[in-house]
């Protein structure tokens, strides 16, 4: 299996934190030095373990902004 690259461009927020010191966040990452993509998955401390997560583009951030603004949470 081919090792993934990545970089955290810009680090966005903590979403949230479990007890055993992961945290879901949102952040800007290059995967394979292509264009940063928002993502949120989980990451451990330091950042050198993930879990699975999504990436959206930016159109797909500004939907799903939109779509989250229209309901009632």
């Amino acid at each position: 299996m081919a090792e993934i690259k990545y970089e955290v461009v810009k680090e966005l927020g903590v979403l949230s934190e479990t007890g055993n010191g992961w945290t879901k966040e949102i952040n800007l990452i290059s995967w394979n030095e292509r264009n940063a993509v928002y993502d949120i998955r989980t990451w451990s401390e330091g950042k050198d373990r993930m879990g699975k997560g999504i990436t959206l583009t930016a159109d797909e951030a500004k939907e799903l902004r939109d779509l989250l603004n229209k309901i009632e949470l």
